[in-house]
């Protein structure tokens, strides 16, 4: 038993180190080949925005590879992503814990071209975080958080839409609509559903709506709004993807477990819903009424796969009834080599900005 728990201690301060190094030798030495190819932003940005897109997916591989290294695999479900997949769409899920992220993260990874077509909406904190810097040069957009900004956050969102997001023909962008984690916004979200006679959620919470008015203004114009307001039809939202986030026994990872490998491995279930653009209102009320309805399913969703162990996949995949029956569940597979292919690439690159900046100081001296 002591030498086991040797073993387990020395494994978690290996894969605590390995983590720690992996961010030294990946995310500084992204940052100087994006600030070497800012030429090409000016001159050529469409293959700037292609290759910082590239190197973007590479680096998120490896988040994807702290997870599938400690045995946490992702299981898929439910309508087929493949129809999605060439055309714009707002990805919506659950948000349990920090470990969403880097879970979507590993599940988008496997997936050709949706990492480098990918804007994140998240908290402004996490702009301060290690990983701030490749966001803001990815232009992922930072929502400010509480009840006094929500206005302008919402103002600044739409900004954004207009001057980034379209602009650079991102494809997908994700936005968690509860706004904050599942353990911190239960009890809110009860005391909101009691005043305003909503359903009472125990394994989801209300979703608040301000970022998702907003989209839905700038993406799914109003027909009746001013032809000066509407965004050409080519460039409009085609698709919502629903994400249902399950952990297993409704117990979720969190960022420093996945980092030290602290839990057994187990499977996480994503179950998807897509929904065609032309099923989601563009009138507030609406929206909300479409959305908190979203809301009370994932909450049965998520209690029957907590009580029986099984998603009720059939009952809730409105693209699959065409096309032969929802997917079966099937986990998502990650390339070993790859990840090792990119690691040798972040290292090697890490060695040679560090031999030019040495060789480039003692010229200077």
């Amino acid at each position: 038993m002591y030498k086991m728990s040797i073993i387990i201690l020395l494994k978690v301060i290996f894969r605590v180190l390995f983590v720690i190094v992996n961010n030294i030798y990946c995310i500084p030495t992204f940052c100087v080949w994006m600030f070497l190819f800012q030429p090409l932003r000016y001159y050529k940005p469409n293959l700037y925005w292609k290759i910082e897109g590239t190197f973007y997916h590479w680096l998120l591989a490896m988040v994807s590879m702290w997870s599938w290294s400690a045995g946490y695999d992702i299981v898929e479900m439910g309508d087929d992503l493949r129809l999605c997949l060439e055309d714009r769409t707002l990805i919506i899920a659950n948000h349990q814990s920090t470990a969403d992220v880097p879970m979507l993260m590993a599940n988008f990874n496997a997936k050709k071209y949706v990492l480098p077509n990918i804007m994140w909406i998240m908290d402004r904190v996490f702009k301060f975080t290690n990983f701030g810097i490749v966001s803001i040069i990815h232009e992922d957009f930072f929502i400010l958080s509480g009840k006094d900004a929500r206005e302008e956050a919402v103002a600044l969102l739409k900004d954004h839409l207009y001057k980034s997001y379209l602009p650079l023909h991102r494809k997908f962008m994700v936005l968690f609509p509860e706004g904050g984690f599942l353990r911190k916004r239960r009890e809110t979200s009860r005391r909101y559903a009691l005043k305003n006679n909503l359903p009472l959620l125990n394994n989801v919470s209300l979703p608040r709506m301000g970022a998702m008015h907003g989209i839905v203004e700038v993406m799914c114009p109003n027909p009746k709004a001013p032809s000066s307001e509407r965004i050409p039809d080519q460039n409009q939202l085609r698709w919502v993807l629903d994400i249902t986030i399950a952990y297993p026994d409704g117990k979720p990872l969190d960022l420093g477990t996945i980092v030290a490998g602290t839990r057994k491995p187990c499977q996480t279930f994503m179950f998807y819903r897509l929904y065609p653009s032309t099923e989601l209102p563009v009138e507030r009320d609406e929206v909300t009424k479409w959305l908190f309805t979203r809301w009370e399913e994932k909450e049965r969703i998520l209690e029957e796969f907590y009580k029986t162990g099984t998603m009720p996949v059939a009952n809730y995949c409105p693209m699959s009834s065409a096309e032969g029956g929802p997917l079966p569940p099937q986990v998502v597979q990650q390339d070993p080599l790859r990840f090792l292919l990119l690691h040798l690439f972040f290292i090697a690159s890490t060695y040679l900005h560090f031999r030019i900046a040495s060789y480039a100081i003692s010229f200077v001296w």
